[in-house]
């Protein structure tokens, strides 16, 4: 497939173009990820988390730099929310990253959630393996800043940075969101801001009183000023170490293990949810379960959809449903 061999050969557009046919569910965006797979696995993912305000896409522009001194090729996703209105996003990180646009070591794509929960986009793996397989070193993924769905970046992430700022009450938001559990490196940006060492005390003091195994890594938090490389050398030894870490521990082929059953398991939600909503709206039991459901209010969603589960096992539309799910439709 010449889109495929451009790819691996170095060509920006065909990244581009893949990546496009992949956010619009192409079928040709599909046999391209079939035949990449096979090159996958060798960039080192990274993910960068957090509240938003608190400056992720200016600490990715700055630990972009620093990695880049560092001779490192930079693969950048980044999330923007996309409006349930419209489908449009406004792909602010492009905006903010504009000085590294020009150099063709760095690939910035940005991409909208699509309605998407867990502060990622859907084809945001697929995206991950296109610039892996593009030969990018390092990828990084830059998620939304939903608040409390930020956990879903873990699936995907080698490396987990939780980025936070003073004053802002992240530090509450963050243990009802599970963030401490998922970080592997915590950054108190904006470290100029009035408070900034109270955040990192009480930061260390919630890690200090979370449980991990014996020999596990241990989260270090940084301070950092994105906006002018204050602390970026450091976060990027972090980064590097941790990588390290995995590898010497052999806990980089289990995260990519994690990995792959996650990207499969989406994939798997969306194709069979996708496929029966097709089917039931072409059938009458349906229109029923509704009456029942909104008109006379005789039964509830959850035994809703244990009945139209039931009803697709015993009655399955001429393997209609199989034949979907095979296609990929």
């Amino acid at each position: 497939m010449e889109l495929f061999d451009r790819l691996i050969s170095g060509d920006r557009r065909a990244a581009a173009r893949i990546i496009s046919l992949i956010e619009n569910d192409e079928p040709e965006g599909k046999e391209v990820i079939k035949l990449l797979h096979r090159h996958t696995g060798r960039a080192h993912i990274i993910g960068i988390t957090g509240a938003p305000g608190a400056g992720k896409s200016t600490l990715v522009a700055a630990v972009t730099r620093e990695l880049r001194e560092r001779g490192k090729t930079i693969g950048i996703v980044a999330i923007d929310p996309t409006s349930p209105f419209t489908g449009g996003a406004l792909l602010g990180d492009r905006i903010r990253m504009q000085d590294l646009a020009t150099d063709k070591d760095v690939f910035i794509r940005s991409m909208g959630t699509r309605g998407s929960l867990g502060g990622v986009a859907r084809a945001t793996n697929d995206a991950i393996n296109v610039l892996d397989a593009f030969g990018k070193d390092i990828v990084i993924v830059e998620t939304v800043g939903a608040g409390q769905t930020e956990v879903d970046i873990v699936k995907f992430a080698h490396t987990s940075v939780v980025v936070t700022m003073p004053g802002g009450g992240d530090e509450i938001q963050a243990i009802k969101a599970g963030i401490l559990e998922i970080g592997d490196i915590f950054v108190v940006n904006k470290a100029d801001r009035e408070d900034s060492s109270r955040t990192m005390a009480e930061l260390m003091m919630m890690l200090e009183l979370s449980e991990r195994p014996e020999g596990a890594w241990d989260p270090p938090v940084l301070k950092t000023i994105a906006t002018s490389s204050e602390g970026i050398p450091q976060l990027v030894d972090c980064l590097l170490a941790h990588y390290q870490y995995l590898r010497e521990n052999k806990l980089l082929e289990q995260k990519e293990k994690e990995r792959v059953v996650a990207e499969m398991l989406e994939i798997i939600n969306q194709q069979v949810g996708q496929a029966v909503h097709r089917l039931l709206r072409e059938d009458g039991y349906m229109t029923d379960l509704l009456h029942k459901m909104v008109d006379t209010r005789e039964i509830d969603p959850h035994t809703g959809a244990r009945l139209i589960i039931q009803h697709l096992l015993q009655n399955p539309p001429n393997n209609d449903l199989q034949r979907t799910i095979s296609n990929g439709q």
